[in-house]
């Protein structure tokens, strides 16, 4: 009996050992697929950096800009005389006006042994810095981009609870979910629709600054698995107009005339009925729209492009934004708390665009919003309606597309398998 125990044990650690190096062969095949090997070239040039490395004897002194803060403040302490700033703020002001620099941005001094000041930085924003460097005694000013150094990753989650905090176990910051969930939000409600045991797998671009994660960049491709419904997204970039958008496997548009949702992280408390019980008249009567709870002062998007026809208070309803889009559809936002800036009647809107923030105005019980629909003047069921892509990928592009594609296919081919083999030996 002791023999064939130990037979046992000896047939199971050699499948699991086995197994391990199945994924270890496979994550190599990942590893190729998605960072190809380059050739090395006889011919190739070490690029220049974006930013000259500055020589060993300068000295850098950095400031974080704090409110009230001028260019003044910061050079004087470098024996900058007040002519001298004004020359140097005039030579500058074609490229950029040094007036408008702004509180919590860096700006960098770098000077001689003898204190003299050869370099100047200042973060502009987060992709491009102003660099004022001294040639000939005059300070001649280029804007420039950060040089960061782009990698691409790979990642693959289950929802337990929702889609920030299955992102948030893999190390990942909120961002990437906020983008995946934009990225799908035409066929994908994030709120109502998730499962427990839906899963996505996403290929990206992490941003890194003198090795240090520095943002996300662009998502290469996606799959979201969604109720045992598995939806794709791919990347592509227009070779001629340099147009990017996302597109199926079959090159169909991920966007759709509507977005599934006008808020991207909402509770649903009330749907489309044509007799439901009013919670304030008492009265059974339709309710034309669906409600969305979510905390006063929630952003709320038109869910597509249109024109806003009705900015304002229109009684039980409260604040309220209507738009009229093509195809004779109108959507309506109401009990809004107040209207994003810019939002007035006559002007335009893309779907996505934030046009107020969830509030309790009017006939309302607590902060919510009354989203509603109507095709050809009748209010329709949003969730019942089956809404029309937009324009597909171009026909002459098609090809190339599913060429580009086929290794993020594969890549998600192996991880599926990698994670169904992992969860079979757990």
């Amino acid at each position: 009996m002791k023999y064939k125990i130990r037979i046992k044990k000896k047939r199971r650690r050699r499948r699991l050992y086995l197994f391990f190096i199945l994924v270890l062969i496979l994550l190599f095949l990942i590893i190729l697929i998605i960072f190809p090997k380059k050739e090395p070239s006889a011919k190739e040039e070490t690029p220049n950096p974006l930013i000259p490395p500055p020589a060993p004897s300068l000295k850098e002194d950095k400031y974080i800009i704090q409110k009230g803060w001028t260019l003044t403040d910061i050079l004087t302490k470098h024996s900058f005389s007040s002519p001298e700033i004004l020359e140097l703020r005039k030579e500058t002001k074609p490229i950029y006006d040094l007036a408008k620099i702004k509180a919590g941005h860096e700006i960098r001094i770098l000077s001689d042994q003898d204190g003299k000041v050869k370099l100047v930085e200042y973060d502009i924003d987060e992709a491009n810095y102003l660099l004022l460097k001294k040639d000939e005694g005059i300070f001649k000013a280029e804007i420039k981009g950060f040089p960061y150094e782009i990698k691409v990753s790979m990642l693959f989650g289950t929802i337990e609870d929702n889609l920030i905090s299955a992102v948030n176990q893999q190390n990942e910051e909120d961002y990437l979910a906020l983008s995946l969930a934009e990225l799908f939000a035409w066929d994908i409600d994030f709120y109502t629709d998730l499962r427990r045991g839906d899963n996505f797998k996403i290929i990206y671009e992490k941003k890194y600054l003198n090795n240090k994660f520095a943002g996300y960049r662009n998502i290469i491709a996606a799959e979201f698995t969604n109720q045992g419904n598995p939806f794709q997204a791919f990347r592509y970039t227009y070779s001629d107009t340099k147009e990017v958008d996302y597109f199926s496997p079959d090159g169909n548009s991920l966007r759709k005339e509507f977005l599934k949702s006008p808020i991207k992280f909402g509770r649903i408390t009330s749907r489309f009925s044509l007799n439901r019980l009013h919670p304030i008249r008492k009265v059974y009567r339709p309710h034309y729209g669906v409600d969305y709870a979510a905390i006063p002062g929630t952003p709320v998007q038109a869910t597509a492009d249109g024109k806003v026809t009705f900015v304002g208070w229109n009684g039980a309803s409260g604040r309220m934004v209507r738009i009229r889009h093509k195809n004779t559809y109108e959507t309506m936002y109401l009990h809004l708390r107040r209207f994003a800036k810019g939002i007035r009647k006559g002007a335009k809107v893309k779907g996505g665009q934030i046009i107020g923030f969830v509030g309790s105005s009017g006939e309302s019980t607590g902060p919510h919003l009354d989203y509603r629909i109507k095709y050809k003047g009748k209010y329709i069921n949003p969730f019942a309606w089956r809404f029309k892509p937009v324009s597909p990928l171009r026909p002459e592009f098609l090809e190339d597309f599913k060429k580009n594609i086929k290794k993020y296919c594969l890549a998600f081919e192996t991880l599926q398998v990698i994670f169904s083999k992992t969860s079979s030996f757990i």
